[in-house]
């Protein structure tokens, strides 16, 4: 298992070895069976920290065929191969559903279902149960452990759910920038000789969990935005993806969302924002007003949401102008709204990224950003999707802060997760969905 903070190089080291790093300046030698990882390709299978970054095909059945087929594998084979690996991480659909219908946690089960699909001798999973609800994540662990038992494969793994995942693992290697390897042992030897000393590095290790922010004085609550029956059916559904229910999000409060993968927390978010019309029901404001009927210029001035890809709300050509941007259309002076990015950037490890393109960020610091241009504008209500996703310890211990003072100051935070442990620290309510 690979750990270390963000910006480490772990998902590098990934790319690296499957043989997809081209360019760039590097120095000494990777090899996989002796060969550079380019001449192994064939032998190794790699699920990506965006799982939607890898989907081809319009049907999941013909997703894990891609790989098959482009192996030449025998057409007889290939379905039973589709079904097995379908089944071994417990997709909750058949062959035919379509890809663009599923959630994040969907999408990573089945990434995974094409990866394992391709019976690689080295298996490369970068994050792999980020996206998905602790039941799910428990599955794909069972999964792991069933495709390794053998003994025949080789798996390298990132992951932030380090206690659950210590089990598949024989070896902990921890990087850090700059410094390479620093840290290589036994799970249980690594971490009860220097636990204490990666967790402040912002490392996820076991029994560190997060600090619970102080209890400040807090205005009395308000309801903010009011939900009455809303539910959201997507064309040529049977049964509706959301509600129909009812739910307020209120000022000086932190809601989460929380559920099983599918159980429609991303809709029901988009529809709290004002981003996605509701299918019956209704989501007004405190002037009674439905969200989806507002200009787009309003909206943001009082809701900021946070996507569950966060590439999907970049707008500008670089970190620093992205976090000025909705200041300045707030009406914010130029000093102001660079005083305040500078602040996000220093406080969320952005400042040494403040001129580069959003698009070129990792995972986990395009989700930082994404989650810092929302703070930035200072809006009255946050929606945030998984906003710890891909996060180390440190930066999760900063969003809480941030999160928290929000809403001392008397913000409404709403914020769907499979993050239990940071559910538990901010949130004064919960909300559950079923499936």
């Amino acid at each position: 298992m690979l750990l270390g903070a963000s910006g480490s190089g772990k998902s590098t080291l990934l790319f690296g070895l499957a043989g997809l790093l081209e360019g760039g300046e590097s120095e000494g030698e990777l090899r996989v069976d002796g060969v550079a990882p380019a001449r192994a390709r064939a032998r190794t299978g790699i699920v990506f920290q965006d799982p939607e970054a890898s989907l081809v095909m319009a049907h999941a059945g013909d997703e894990v065929a891609f790989g098959l087929e482009n192996r030449c594998v025998p057409p007889n084979d290939i379905w039973p191969r589709v079904d097995e690996a379908l089944e071994l991480v417990r997709f909750p659909y058949g062959r035919g559903r379509p890809t663009d219908a599923l959630s994040g946690g969907e999408q990573q089960r089945l990434a995974l279902a094409a990866a394992l699909a391709l019976r690689p001798s080295l298996l490369l999973l970068d994050e792999p149960t980020a996206n998905l609800d602790p039941a799910g994540a428990g599955l794909v662990r069972g999964a792991l452990k069933r495709v390794l038992a053998g003994g025949e494969r080789t798996m390298v793994l990132v992951e932030h759910r380090v206690a659950d995942a210590a089990e598949l693992v024989e070896r902990v290697i921890v990087l850090e920038a700059g410094a390479g390897v620093i840290a290589d042992g036994p799970p249980a030897e690594v971490f009860q000789e220097r636990g204490d000393e990666l967790a402040a590095a912002g490392i996820w290790v076991p029994n560190h969990p997060l600090p619970i922010p102080p209890e400040n004085p807090r205005h009395t609550p308000e309801t903010i935005l009011d939900a009455e029956q809303v539910a959201y059916q997507f064309p040529g559904d049977d049964t509706a993806a959301v509600g129909p229910m009812d739910l307020q999000v209120r000022s000086s409060e932190a809601l989460a969302i929380v559920g099983p993968n599918g159980s429609g927390k991303s809709t029901l978010a988009l529809m709290l924002g004002g981003l996605l019309r509701p299918t019956t029901g209704s989501v007004r404001g405190r002037d009674g007003q439905q969200l989806w009927r507002l200009p787009a210029d309003r909206l943001a001035a009082s809701i900021g949401s946070v996507f569950q890809d966060p590439e999907h709300q970049f707008l500008t050509g670089s970190v620093r102008d992205e976090l000025m941007l909705g200041p300045l259309q707030r009406q914010s002076s130029v000093a102001e709204a660079a005083s305040r990015a500078d602040e996000l950037m220093t406080r969320l490890r952005l400042g040494a990224l403040a001129e580069a393109n959003p698009f070129t960020l990792s995972g986990g610091e395009k989700r930082r950003l994404s989650v810092a241009t929302a703070l930035a504008a200072s809006p009255r209500v946050l929606i945030l999707d998984e906003p710890t996703f891909g996060q180390d310890r440190r930066t999760a211990v900063e969003l809480l802060d941030l999160l928290a003072r929000q809403r001392e100051e008397g913000g409404a935070i709403c914020f769907v997760t499979h993050d239990l442990p940071f559910a538990a620290a901010l949130a004064d309510r919960a909300l559950e969905l079923g499936r």
